[in-house]
């Protein structure tokens, strides 16, 4: 699963990539979680814009349930098997832009976190979807390289392919079959980033 990451780029260098106007202010944030409000990419009928939205989805049908934890990854084998997902993965599509991302490794009882980014440490584009401003990331079956750490990884859209991906006369399951995951590196950080109130660069900074 992608449960953190991290997005410190200017958001005018996302939004001049990918052709989108801007509706957030930059921020520097060294471990977004889960519940905060973040960056991602909607697209309208007059274009395509960067907007705030909350991280964790509630399905309508979830508020009869007493206690129900919001729905921060979707998998992408499962994503036409779920009402929920089904749904949404054919109306209401989004883009999440990062830096990098966190993932724990667990060695017996233990969880060693590490950060993960792209070689050449240029922004990525997480699939997601979206409803009532609140948003969910698709992952996908880890690498060969990348299930060293964990078995999952966010599903990262090519740059070239955004536009596709958004647009929902366009077969979203054909486009995410379609891509291929982009070389990344990775390597072991502090725990510190294991407590969401922390927030500063150190956190991405190598351990040894």
């Amino acid at each position: 699963m992608c449960g953190r990451y991290k997005i410190t780029k200017p958001l005018t260098k996302t939004a001049n990539l990918v052709k989108t106007n801007i509706k957030v202010e930059d921020t520097d944030n060294y471990n977004a979680h889960p519940t905060q409000q973040l960056p991602v990419i909607k697209s309208y009928t007059n274009g395509k814009a960067l907007e705030l939205c909350e991280w964790g989805l509630v399905p309508g049908w979830s508020k009869k349930l007493d206690k129900f934890s919001p729905l921060i990854n979707a998998r992408k084998e499962t994503l036409m098997e779920k009402v929920t997902f089904k749904n949404l993965i054919q109306t209401s599509r989004c883009v999440v832009p990062a830096d990098g991302y966190y993932e724990w490794k667990r060695e017996d009882k233990i969880k060693i976190p590490y950060y993960f980014s792209k070689e050449d440490d240029e922004i990525m584009f997480f699939a997601g979807i979206h409803q009532n401003n609140q948003f969910c990331i698709i992952t996908r079956e880890a690498t060969e390289k990348i299930s060293s750490i964990h078995h999952r990884e966010p599903l990262i859209i090519n740059q070239s392919q955004i536009n596709n991906y958004l647009n929902v006369k366009k077969d979203a399951m054909e486009i995410l079959n379609s891509i291929k995951p982009p070389s990344l590196k990775f390597h072991e950080i502090s725990k510190d980033v294991n407590n969401p109130v922390n927030n500063d660069p150190a956190l991405i900074k190598p351990l040894n």
